[in-house]
């Protein structure tokens, strides 16, 4: 069995993270790899037409309803994101307020800006939660962890949707983070979707690996089922980056990409954002759920690279199960060459 710090302190049998992939659902998806040993999480979901906050309660009772065990949840805290500062309040008051809830949630994850209000409401109100936020730059990682996190996502320009302008790999990413933070838990993100990687981000210093693209061609992942056909075939070549909501986004190549694929630097990006309006913002986002619809000419298709590793729809347990124990053998393997 591999040991380290987040199975310990989460409580969890497997090293192994559900990514959070928003605006979608997740939550059936979450309880499957919560139950399979793993850690689920759930989706900052915000489809159009929905009250987020809402949503978000709906599916902590979902999740509580068909697991005891531990869980997770994500919230954007992008500029772009006007429903995350009520998130924040409203989920430290559940966890506040119900003593199953916050048994089993046992992780936050905040992304795409900042944690600090998080971590002012969270450690009050929900002292217990273990805060981590998402990296894709060692700039950015510093930050966090002068903020107080309890620990970081490293994550890298392999993976899918939302990424840094930086665009550096997370095999370099988790070195540097490695070395700097050596006392810190560290989750590696980006291009995990096979026992080898989960062995390999072990060996070289992360926690936990996430991985997202993978467990969408799961049997128990709610998304479409044109969204997840389109992943078997696919390989590392037919992902692209365009321009996304919150910035660049590494996408599969489709009618959309192929014609959006333009790269904004982060200056430009701001100057965009500042001149959109409630319209302009619904437009994008519209754009973005057309996948989930099952629309996959014109939807915004969010995977990343390790989609050139998967072949065929698994199940969960499976997954979890078998890449943890090939991941042993191949960790015991290292060892036996050194002499």
């Amino acid at each position: 069995m591999i040991k380290t710090r987040i199975t310990e302190e989460f409580g969890i049998k497997y090293p192994i993270i559900q990514a959070p992939m928003g605006p979608f659902y997740t939550t059936e998806l979450c309880v499957a790899v919560s139950e399979a040993g793993g850690l689920g999480t759930i989706s900052h979901t915000n489809l159009q037409g929905t009250n987020s906050v809402k949503v978000m309660k709906e599916n902590f009772d979902y999740v509580i309803e068909h697991t005891d065990k531990p869980f997770g949840f994500n919230i954007r805290t992008a500029r772009m994101q006007p429903d995350a500062n009520s998130m924040i309040r409203s989920v430290a008051r559940w966890i506040e307020k119900d003593p199953k809830l916050r048994e089993q949630c046992i992780f936050g994850l905040t992304s795409a800006g900042s944690p600090r209000m998080a971590i002012n409401i969270w450690q009050k109100k929900a002292p217990n939660l273990k805060h981590f936020h998402v990296a894709p730059a060692m700039w950015l990682a510093r930050k966090v962890v002068d903020t107080g996190c309890n620990g970081l996502v490293i994550t890298g320009i392999e993976g899918g949707g939302h990424q840094s302008y930086e665009q550096i790999t997370t095999m370099i990413l988790l070195q540097q983070a490695v070395r700097e933070f050596p006392d810190l838990p560290l989750v590696a993100s980006g291009g995990f979707a096979s026992p080898e990687g989960v062995a390999m981000a072990i060996v070289g210093g992360a926690d936990a690996v996430a991985m997202g693209t993978r467990f969408i061609g799961t049997k128990q992942c709610e998304f479409h089922q044109n969204f997840k056909t389109l992943i078997y075939p696919a390989t590392a070549k037919d992902t692209i980056m365009c321009t996304g909501v919150f910035g660049p986004v590494r996408v599969l190549k489709n009618k959309y990409s192929l014609s959006h694929n333009r790269v904004l630097t982060k200056e430009e990006k701001k100057t965009q954002e500042n001149g959109f309006g409630i319209e302009e913002l619904n437009e994008e986002i519209a754009i973005h759920e057309l996948i989930y619809r099952g629309d996959v000419d014109n939807g915004v298709i969010l995977v990343g690279q390790s989609i050139g590793l998967i072949d065929s729809e698994e199940d969960v347990d499976d997954i979890i199960s078998t890449y943890s124990s090939q991941a042993e053998e191949l960790l015991k393997k290292a060892v036996s060459k050194i002499q």
